[in-house]
């Protein structure tokens, strides 16, 4: 159920997704989501995120790990997002976006799995820019700064239904992180 939830608020968001739906999708009664989301939607739709923010952390170590080379891990994230959303059609982005978008001040369930996710995501990138030498406070920022960069990316990418955003997003934030890491050497 979290799965099917994940992938239609990834491609419809919340408003867009009936809990029917999820039913259908899930191949599960109503009673069954009921069962084990007593909180309804907006439960279903939390533990959703949940299951998006782990799956983007697998494909952020995946990335940020395949290479002793910081300018080549974080390239590697980004020609993997890449290779996700081609994949998908370009269906796929962050399974975060759209839900957080459509609930931001109205859904707090939500709004804090969300704000989660994001911090999640900032730790993974800040942990592996600490690795390479960047110190505390530079790596939590430019952390930030990757995440948003690729979040803008991947929606380029997405809308013009192409790699570009993403491979050019990448090519620049090596050269940005190389500015941290060349006089540490």
């Amino acid at each position: 159920m979290v799965r099917a939830t994940s992938r239609l608020l990834q491609r419809q968001g919340y408003e867009g997704t009936g809990i029917k739906q999820i039913s259908r999708e899930a191949e599960a009664t109503l009673g069954s989501v009921y069962h084990f989301f007593p909180g309804g939607k907006q439960e279903l739709a939390a533990e959703a995120i949940r299951h998006g923010d782990e799956e983007f952390a697998v494909l952020l170590r995946a990335g940020l790990g395949s290479s002793p080379d910081l300018g080549e891990s974080l390239a590697s994230c980004t020609r993997l997002l890449a290779e996700e959303l081609r994949a998908s059609d370009w269906q796929d982005g962050c399974p975060i976006t759209t839900t957080a978008l459509e609930t931001v001040g109205r859904v707090p369930v939500i709004e804090e799995a969300v704000a989660e996710a994001f911090d999640n995501w900032r730790a993974i990138v800040a942990q592996r820019l600490r690795t390479a030498g960047i110190g505390e406070e530079d790596a939590v920022e430019l952390a930030g700064t990757v995440i948003n960069a690729l979040e803008g990316a991947e929606l380029s990418a997405q809308v013009a239904r192409s790699e570009q955003p993403l491979l050019v997003t990448g090519r620049h934030l090596v050269r940005l992180l190389a500015g941290y890491t060349d006089d540490r050497g």
